[in-house]
């Protein structure tokens, strides 16, 4: 039998709290290994436990759900854990610095049980949990904050050097928020083999995700402008 995902549920409210260790306890692939009340034992925890996939909150004491994320998924960081962010406040401003702090994928907590269960599952593959609209609309949003500087510019050439001309062409569609099935349209090939190109371009410029790969293109400007919904 496959090992059952391993989860740490970070959340300051305790009846929230223990909803999703209800709701994930229940399935037989999930197991809920610890739980945290604010940001400062959710990284202890975290580094003690070493979970699959965390449940994060937002707004938590002593340390934020954002603040976090970074310490234990960000830049630099050894052995990042896959995050998962859930929380009640449906801002652009959250949502880019979640996934900015290394969050790999952004929920609401009205979101239906089903749908939270497979959101971690999800994240546990390794896969982002941001659909290609939401893409576009945060990528729009703060376009002009992702826009490259004069001190981006080796690392666009590090990473057009390290691509191939396909794989820099299936980024840059990926980055526009354009899905695999999108995306193997566009270029006439099968959607298996752009999910090929996708983890040979995760691979090659050491990123954990696609939601990595889309904020790494604009912020070195191989990418300018989103694809209109």
């Amino acid at each position: 039998m496959t090992e059952p995902i391993r989860v740490l549920i970070c959340e300051d409210q305790e009846l929230v709290r223990t909803g999703y260790v209800t709701i994930f306890s229940a399935q037989p692939d999930i197991a809920v290994v610890g739980e945290a009340a604010d940001g400062r034992a959710a990284v202890e925890a975290a580094r003690r436990l070493r979970p699959d996939v965390i449940v994060m909150d937002i707004r938590m004491p002593v340390l934020d759900g954002i603040e976090a994320t970074r310490q234990l998924a960000g830049p630099g960081v050894e052995a990042p854990v896959k995050v998962l962010v859930v929380t009640t406040f449906n801002v652009d401003e959250y949502v880019y610095e979640a996934l900015r702090a290394g969050a790999s994928g952004f929920l609401l907590k009205d979101t239906p049980p089903a749908q939270l269960i497979d959101g971690v599952r999800t994240i546990a593959r390794g896969e982002s949990l941001l659909a290609p609209a939401v893409t576009r609309s945060l990528i729009g949003h703060f376009a002009e904050r992702l826009r490259p500087t004069d001190t981006s510019r080796p690392a666009r050439d590090t990473v057009v050097r390290a691509l191939t001309p396909r794989e820099l062409e299936v980024l840059e569609h990926l980055s526009a928020g354009l899905s695999n099935a999108e995306i193997a349209a566009e270029l006439v090939i099968s959607s298996e083999t752009v999910k090929t190109y996708v983890s040979r371009i995760l691979t090659k410029l050491d990123l954990r995700d696609r939601v990595q790969a889309v904020v790494l293109a604009y912020r070195i400007g191989l990418v300018t402008h989103t694809r209109a919904p």
